[in-house]
């Protein structure tokens, strides 16, 4: 609780918040207090990728390349940084001693550790370039604390990113082991093996990954239990979940459809997306438990394919979707078999700002955080972090 009492004395309160009513059949009484947590100067978007218990959020600022749609899925980075956002203050977080920091969920623990990857000065022997800044430097998985950023270490290769960490101080992601990945194709610029790994008290362990020859461990639950996928040259094949050093598959929608699993909770519950065809593009969020598998293949109209990625301890789960030019379209939230568009819980009489695009976790408060496009003022089109807290639950 020490680092929770320095944090809390050196954040300041000073959010602006609007207060959202919501009318929907699953959530009949429930309102929505959204807080706009903006964007960085010099930066056109943000998003809070991760929150947590006492509503401190992970956000990742970043300018996209020009001629691309900000909103699209498989937009390239132009730049990027890591902040954490508590009581209406932000901090960026700093580099390993390059330009950029990232992270590929990432996550904030109850103690205000954030873990995720950052660029080096030094440039990749191998030419990789696994921050994904064109820039080939290394990247290195960090863990930050104290207001310090420290790197974790590979399993001998040059890079890896660090993705979860628990409130046991547990932390999950993806390392190299330096050697060649025989499943990459020639000329595959990422081509080092990439190992799913759990960091326990600084030291790094690789994860079994079955028939596959990698993976990576995008979460953890507080029990220990990690998931993600496996599979060839960074593909995801198989979404699995490790428990005990026990590598479990989960069930997708065929052989060789591909399928990934985002977040998990306490209770063994996990979420993420199955493919609906071998290599393709459209996929659906997907719930398992006790070894059954729940789609939700329901999407909003005009939307072809979904993502859900996070779950807390009550089932309620939150997630994406995209429409059929591959940019993301609509924030959701599922409970009690019923999926909900977060963008009807915004009326239509108030002066809004927002535009849920996107829900990435979801905390024990049923706080949600993601990105909103903005629609009018001097920062429409771009697109900023929000957290949006749930007033009058009933």
């Amino acid at each position: 609780m020490n680092t929770l009492r320095q944090l809390r004395n050196f954040w300041i309160p000073c959010v602006t918040t609007i207060v959202l009513a919501c009318a929907s059949n699953a959530f009949a009484q429930t309102s929505y207090r959204v807080t706009d947590l903006g964007r960085e100067e010099g930066q056109n978007a943000a998003c809070a990728m991760s929150v947590n218990d006492e509503g401190w959020t992970e956000i990742m600022a970043w300018n996209g390349i020009p001629t691309q749609n900000i909103n699209f899925i498989g937009a390239q980075l132009a730049s990027g940084r890591v902040l954490i956002g508590a009581d209406g203050f932000k901090l960026d977080l700093g580099t390993l001693g390059g330009k950029n920091s990232w992270m590929n969920w990432g996550q904030i623990n109850d103690f205000g550790q954030i873990v995720g990857m950052s660029e080096t000065a030094v440039p990749d022997p191998n030419g990789e370039d696994i921050c994904s800044f064109n820039t080939h430097l290394t990247c290195r998985p960090f863990l930050w604390q104290f207001f310090q950023m420290r790197a974790l270490p590979t399993l001998g290769g040059n890079n890896g990113q660090a993705s979860a960490i628990n409130n046991r101080g547990q932390i999950v992601g993806m390392a190299e082991d330096g050697t060649v990945d025989p499943s990459c194709s020639p000329g595959t610029t990422n081509n080092r093996l990439q190992l799913p790994v759990l960091w326990e008290n600084g030291k790094v362990q690789a994860l079994p990954t079955g028939n596959d020859p990698g993976g990576f461990a995008v979460w953890i639950n507080d029990d220990g239990q990690a998931v993600g996928y496996t599979g060839a040259c960074g593909a995801m094949s198989h979404a699995v979940s490790w428990e005990n050093d026990t590598v479990t598959v989960l069930k997708g929608l065929g052989t060789g459809f591909g399928a990934i699993a985002y977040g998990n909770n306490n209770q063994g519950q996990i979420v993420g997306s199955v493919f609906a065809s071998p290599g393709g593009g459209i996929r659906y969020g997907a719930i398992w438990q006790n070894g059954t598998r729940t789609v939700l293949d329901h999407l909003p109209t005009g939307d072809i394919a979904s993502i859900a990625t996070g779950i807390n301890n009550r089932g309620q789960v939150v997630g994406s979707t995209w429409d059929s030019n591959f940019n993301w379209s609509h924030a959701f939230i599922y409970q009690d078999g019923v999926l909900t568009d977060l963008n009807t819980r915004f009326p239509k009489e108030t002066n809004l700002h927002l535009r849920a695009t996107m829900a990435n976790k979801i905390n024990e408060r049923g706080q949600i955080s993601g990105m909103a496009t903005v629609l009018s003022g001097p920062d429409t089109g771009k697109v900023h972090a929000f957290l949006a807290t749930p007033v009058n639950e009933p």
